[in-house]
């Protein structure tokens, strides 16, 4: 990276790492803890989803917890399976080439990799011998988060924050490179070491004149999306097709769901749309990444004001469900492991 893009991500808040959003609100953490009198009570929130979703839960499990209609094929590979099994099942689920392959355990978008063909299936497999998932890829036209919330006691629900994902993208003029392009555009020169990578065999193509050219077809922030706040299409069609949602999943009572689906009219009825994940307790309301829209310090209130409803959700489960919550330095120990397998993983992204 680049020293312009380094300040120009310093002096964009959008861009500031994640401790930013977090740390200045730990003092309403701990007021939230005091009242409920433990430490990880927010570990109560989802009792289907392990430590109600703090990152290290299976991805595979939790999109099973999903009605079949709503997700996407998807395939578990062990390390090491033999390749020829791993294409075998593929072939018996319907899932074809192009896909995406990404982390069972893993958040903000790690490895998370379109893949064209079997040759770099192959490679993508040996290169990181962790759980991964293969899902199908959907083609939907539009991408959004929805964070969702319900008290146990409900039936009904609460939208709070609903996310529209723009995929970058550069226009031809017919004499300019690939890579000229998208140094030429000033958000997408932001990621231009990530866009590298991927289209490092087109970086030198001529793009004819108004061709589009999509860069990124994974819906994180850290892969270049643009996330917009969409919480003015916020509705109660489409508040109750996640009180639907919520209640074929018993158990889920807060996060965001990432989904695909082509018309929101369709998403707004529960016609047609796909989720991609279900995000539990470590879940953002995304809608505050817009820098064009919203601000810094709304952004730090949109935290907390989150946490005020997962204190409640979790409180009224532990309180009225008997759902325990995580003991503390087991919940702990869990973090360790999965700042360690984080790190892990890194490594194997320079090897």
């Amino acid at each position: 990276m680049n020293k312009n893009t380094s300040i120009k991500k310093l002096t964009n808040w959008e861009h500031w790492p994640s401790a930013m959003f977090y740390l200045p609100n730990l003092p309403y953490a701990f007021y939230l803890a005091l009242r409920a009198k433990h430490l990880t009570f927010f570990s109560a929130a989802n009792p289907c989803i392990k430590s109600s979703g703090n990152g290290t839960e299976s991805k595979y499990e939790t999109i099973l917890l999903v009605p079949e209609k709503c997700r996407p094929k998807s395939v578990l590979v062990q390390p090491n399976a033999d390749f020829g099994k791993v294409l075998k099942e593929l072939q018996q689920q319907k899932i074809n080439f192009p896909l995406i392959a990404k982390p069972d355990v893993g958040f903000r978008g790690l490895l998370v990799s379109k893949i064209s063909s079997e040759k770099k299936l192959k490679n993508y497999l040996e290169k990181y011998p962790i759980n991964i998932i293969i899902q199908e890829f959907l083609d939907y036209e539009n991408e959004c988060g929805v964070f969702y919330h319900r008290n146990p006691n409900s039936k009904t629900g609460k939208i709070s924050s609903l996310t529209l994902k723009h995929f970058l993208s550069v226009t031809g003029d017919g004499s300019a490179t690939l890579k000229e392009l998208i140094l030429a555009d000033n958000r997408a020169a932001l990621y231009i070491d990530l866009f590298t990578e991927i289209h490092q065999e087109k970086l030198t193509h001529i793009p004819s004149k108004n061709e589009v050219v999509k860069l990124t077809s994974v819906g994180n922030h850290s892969k270049g999306t643009q996330f917009i706040n969409g919480n003015h299409l916020i509705s109660e069609k489409l508040t109750n097709t996640f009180d639907k949602l919520s209640n074929s999943i018993p158990g889920w009572y807060y996060g965001r769901v990432d989904l695909k689906y082509n018309s929101f009219e369709e998403l707004e009825n529960d016609i047609d749309f796909k989720v991609l994940e279900i995000n539990g307790i470590i879940a953002e309301p995304t809608h505050m990444y817009d820098s064009k829209n919203y601000t810094y310090f709304k952004a730090l209130k949109a935290v907390r004001t989150h946490w005020k409803s997962l204190f409640e959700i979790a409180v009224t489960n532990h309180r009225n469900f008997n759902i325990s919550y995580v003991n503390t330095y087991d919940f702990i120990n869990q973090i360790i492991d999965l700042i360690s397998y984080t790190k892990k993983i890194k490594k194997l992204t320079k090897l």
